[in-house]
């Protein structure tokens, strides 16, 4: 079985997926103006080898921005959202998706194999976010799944500043799992960051909030290029801020089963 979305990252020489999202964390405005189709054919354009859009109404995002997204570019799309349900996965394949996230910390683990067995079936990718190296385990053909680590905690509604030393930790991890495509993603701040860790071992990334705040998409990816090329510095650790526990896990929880 070939997996368009998988197929996309492995095959990629930028391994970037690049994020449409309409607010941060925090509530500031991403898009300045933009929409959201828009914002995903420049990515195409620049070079991006799959776009993830988030329509989670935490981040500011609605049903709506999937299907926008989907008719504007011809690269594999991946769809950001608290999925619990079957429903909510057959709803992304009609809407045009090649992958869903499915975040292991808000699922049992049942579910979570259902979940990504179904996926599969529907020929999307199951895009499975963990924080931990137990989420990883036992998920049902792994070499089809993507595997991503969470820098941020959605206990603080990643809020804080992110941790790369997560995905240090969980990398030998994720990849005793069996999944061909060890993803970084979230707290991606820069295209040093960016390139150290593909260096350590990583197959791809997701980046969001810096591209969305870049002055030039263009400029930003100049700059990883070059990073690439020397990437003898360290990746920097970034502290977590101490913000109170809120936002999208209490919403996802709310979540009918």
């Amino acid at each position: 079985m070939t997996l368009p979305f998988l197929s996309a990252l492995l095959s990629a020489e930028r391994p970037l997926i690049m994020e449409v999202k309409a607010r941060d964390a925090h509530g500031g405005d991403l898009l300045r103006g933009k929409a959201p189709g828009d914002l995903a054919a420049a990515y195409e354009r620049a070079g991006a080898p799959c776009v993830s859009v988030v329509t989670g109404r935490w981040f500011g995002g609605s049903a709506g921005m999937l299907r926008e997204v989907t008719a504007r570019v011809d690269v594999p799309v991946l769809l950001k959202d608290f999925v619990t349900r079957h429903d909510q996965i057959a709803a992304a394949a009609e809407a045009g998706a090649s992958a869903v996230l499915l975040t292991a910390a808000l699922l049992p683990g049942e579910s979570l194999h259902g979940l990504a067995r179904e996926c599969q079936a529907r020929g999307l990718t199951p895009f499975v976010e963990i924080t931990r190296a137990e989420e990883a385990v036992g998920l049902p053909h792994p070499h089809l799944c993507v595997i991503a680590v969470n820098n941020k905690d959605i206990t603080m509604g990643e809020r804080d500043a992110g941790d790369l030393d997560r995905s240090r930790a969980l990398l030998p991890a994720v990849r005793a799992a069996g999944t061909l495509c060890p993803v970084s993603a979230s707290a991606v701040s820069s295209p040093a960051v960016a390139a150290g860790l593909l260096a350590e071992g990583y197959a791809a990334l997701l980046v969001g909030t810096a591209l969305l705040r870049a002055p030039s998409v263009e400029s930003w990816l100049r700059d990883f290029d070059a990073c690439r090329v020397d990437t003898s510095a360290p990746v920097p650790a970034t502290a977590r801020a101490a913000e109170p526990p809120t936002g999208p896990v209490a919403e996802a929880e709310a979540a009918p089963a």
